[in-house]
Order: structure tokens, then sequence, then C-alpha cells
């Protein structure tokens, strides 16, 4: 794909970034979405400085972005946008946020930007060209075994889910190396891509939680799946990550009853 599409992506990420990392500790408003579903001043100021870093450049794309109204371009791309993933690590000054930046073609991920401003790590993904951590192709795990696994995963904001993730925690706290919950799945996914974790599984994430996500783990080498297995999309509620080598075994392990 055109290299201008990275560029700009990569431009909005680093501000953006800039911002958040020069923002921490000094939040000046947060509000609440749900009883525990926050959002803060330095999320939507995130959000603007990122669309308008890329409407500046191509005035005609669309935009899904978590804290704003979708807009619908002429063109037949589609950037999906969260300007900070983890915004309550962000407003508790717990360091594991991100911004993430994906764009569609045509409905299908092509490009994927998560930048990390505490750690400096600037993840990217392009169609058909691999995954990068700072310029430096990454892959995912060749961990076979479940007992070897390290794993990630998190739970909805809502609190009266038919599912809870609460069960899956406790099947895969009992047959993994470990399971942890840090509290961004854009970085959740990253680190599975980078070969942190081996392997990811969430319910009830929104697009702009996993577009840039799902590309950096299939390009590097990794498998998305809904919990049984079948076909994955970013719009879907439930999402299975990993190397692909231990997969059909933690598919196994959701879906049992």
């Amino acid at each position: 794909m055109d290299t201008q599409y990275k560029k700009v992506a990569v431009a909005a990420a680093l501000k953006s970034g800039a911002l958040i990392k020069r923002s921490v500790g000094k939040i000046k408003n947060i509000s609440y979405k749900g009883r525990i579903n926050l959002v803060t001043d330095v999320d939507k100021a995130s959000e603007k400085l990122i669309i308008r870093t890329i409407l500046k450049a191509f005035p005609d794309h669309s935009i899904l972005s978590e804290e704003s109204r979708p807009t619908q371009g002429a063109s037949g791309y589609k950037w999906v946008i969260d300007p900070i993933d983890g915004t309550t690590n962000f407003a508790r000054q717990f360091p594991f946020f991100c911004n993430s930046i994906g764009l569609e073609k045509d409905g299908q991920l092509v490009l994927g930007v998560v930048y990390d401003p505490m750690r400096d790590e600037l993840f990217c993904a392009e169609k058909g060209k691999g995954a990068y951590l700072n310029g430096k192709r990454i892959h995912v795990t060749a961990i076979t075994t479940m007992s070897d696994a390290f794993l990630t995963t998190g739970f909805a904001y809502g609190l009266n889910r038919i599912k809870d993730n609460v069960d899956n925690f406790k099947r895969f706290l009992m047959r993994a190396l470990a399971v942890r919950r840090p509290g961004s799945a854009a970085l959740d996914f990253c680190y599975v891509a980078c070969g942190r974790f081996d392997g990811f599984w969430e319910l009830y994430l929104h697009p702009w939680d996993c577009a840039a996500g799902v590309l950096m783990v299939t390009e590097a080498g990794g498998k998305v799946t809904k919990f049984d297995g079948s076909e994955y999309s970013h719009y879907d509620r439930e999402v299975l990550a990993s190397n692909g080598a231990i997969h059909k075994k933690m598919v196994k392990v959701l879906l049992t009853e």
C-alpha cells in the first residue's frame, strides 16, 4: 500500500503519544460513559489531534473513533481510532496504555499502528508486509503447550453481562503458566505479536480496541478467531488471538462448559 498512509498514521500516533505522556498526572476533567467506564479530557484532546492529522492528509476518508460520532467519507478508506486504550490505567498513572490507529480499505484491515508513549514503543503492521516494533521485525512465540503458555485477558466494563469471562479466567489459570490482566487490549494484541504473551482472549471489545492489534498479530505470524475458532472480524464481540501453535488448545478451553 502507499507508504503515505503509514507515515501519516505514525505521525498522528507520535503526536498523540507526546500529548498523552506530558498529561500523565495532569488530568483536568474525568467523566463517565457508564458506572466504571471513564473518559478524560486527554482522551478527547488526543482524538482531535489524531483525526485532524489524518483528515488534513486524507479529507475524503471515513473516521470511526471511540469518543466521536463516525463520519463517512467518499473514499473506501476508514480509520478506526482509540485515542487512549487503557484510559483507567492512564487516569490512575498505571503505565500500561497506548493509542491505536487502524486503517480499513473496503472493509479489510490494511494498516495498524499502536504507540505506547511510556515505553516509547511503536508497533506497526501493514497487510502482507509483516509487523514491527520500533522498526525491527517481530514474530509470535513457538510455545506449543498450555502449561508453558503466558496469557493475557481483560474484563468488560458492563457489570451485568450474560458472559463475564470469570469462568474462562479460572479455567486458563488452572492450565496455563500464568494469566495477566494489564488493562489495554491494543497492547495485549501487540504483546502477543512480539512474543511477550502467547495468547489473548476477551469479550465485548469494540472495533477501535482491536483494529490495529488484530493486524499486528496476523502479520507477526499468529492467529485471530472467535472463541470457537471461526473467522473473526474486528466488529465481532469476542476475540481469541494466539501464536497459532496453542490456538486449538485455547479454543478447547473456551468451549468448555
